[in-house]
């Protein structure tokens, strides 16, 4: 099912920007909150990255930078989570997503799943050649693809609901 959606691309002088970005980065502290209380919640859910996405495809990539940087910033300020081992690893993957969204989304003018699934899956797939070089680790690098195919999933269906109910707004 393809969708034409009205999509912005707010600036960063614009007050309405920050506003939303909070939104959303309340969004990105509360979620992870709640899926960590099922057992490995935040490796197969992957909560962190949902509103990053939905922020970036709608509003633009400012606003996707936005929360994708304060996001896990934030939630290792709060909560040490994610440690501060993989910070770094998980700012590049929301800044990916970030820029994937946003390019994704201005180009097509429309939201659809496969148009979601190429967000996520490019996102992922250059985030873990990233973590690959930067740790090391293969294992680390695919665990995202191993233990998070639920949180994948969550990311694209999940980001077709509410972009969709966004337009309504």
């Amino acid at each position: 099912m393809e969708t034409n959606v009205k999509l912005y691309s707010l600036g960063l002088t614009q007050t309405r920007t920050y506003l939303l970005a909070l939104v959303f980065v309340v969004g990105n502290v509360v979620l992870p909150q709640l899926c960590h209380l099922i057992p490995q919640g935040g490796l197969i859910l992957l909560p962190i990255y949902f509103f990053t996405l939905v922020g970036a495809y709608k509003y633009g990539l400012r606003l996707g930078l936005l929360t994708a940087v304060f996001s896990p910033v934030v939630n290792h300020l709060l909560f040490c989570m994610p440690a501060a081992g993989v910070l770094s690893i998980l700012l590049i993957k929301s800044s990916l997503l970030a820029v994937a969204a946003a390019v994704v989304a201005s180009r097509s003018g429309k939201v659809t799943i496969p148009l979601l699934l190429l967000v996520v899956l490019s996102y992922q797939f250059v985030g873990g050649l990233v973590e690959w070089a930067v740790t090391g680790s293969l294992a680390a690098a695919l665990q995202d693809f191993r233990l998070g195919l639920p949180g994948l999933a969550v990311q694209v269906l999940g980001g077709y609901v509410v972009l969709r109910w966004l337009m309504k707004k």
